[in-house]
């Protein structure tokens, strides 16, 4: 189910509070505009008859596409809007399944971490597991994004 959250402030996000992403399909389109826009044409992501002889049959998603998805669900949930001051990285990322055209994506975030940096009082970070998984449950991303998110007294 598709869901849309209010923006959340530092305050806001709790320890192992869960939110849902919306589902998205992958399309032609989608590798496309990821190989021209990253320069990486490489043949597995781009070449229907070579990708035919690999271990996977077909093409496959770039590993920094599927990233850029999940970063993307992250946003498109409302949890962050105006109120992330920056995304600072990632502790891991791992993705143990290629993403396929036609795969319909969808992720689970847990915060996982709330912490107040002391050295400001505008905003502290949040730290929110990610796992990504296609349409059958098998998942394709699983990492944590790290997050500098703005205090509720700095809107005041």
């Amino acid at each position: 189910m598709a869901y849309s959250y209010e923006p959340h402030y530092f305050e806001d996000f709790e320890e192992g509070k869960e939110f849902q992403s919306v589902g998205r399909t992958v399309t032609e389109a989608d590798f496309m505009m990821h190989s021209a826009l990253s320069g990486d044409w490489t043949e597995l992501h781009t070449n229907s008859e070579y990708a035919e002889d690999t271990q996977f049959g077909q093409r496959i998603a770039h590993g920094p596409m599927t990233f850029v998805q999940s970063t993307g669900f992250v946003y498109r949930s409302g949890i962050v809007e105006r109120t992330a001051i920056a995304f600072l990285g990632m502790n891991y990322m791992d993705l143990p399944n290629p993403v396929f055209i036609g795969d319909t994506l969808s992720q689970t975030m847990v915060v996982s971490e709330r912490k107040d940096l002391g050295s400001r009082d505008d905003a502290g970070l949040v730290v929110l597991e990610i796992e990504m998984t296609k349409q059958d449950g098998t998942v394709v991303l699983e990492g944590d994004m790290k997050f500098l998110i703005k205090t509720k007294s700095a809107e005041e």
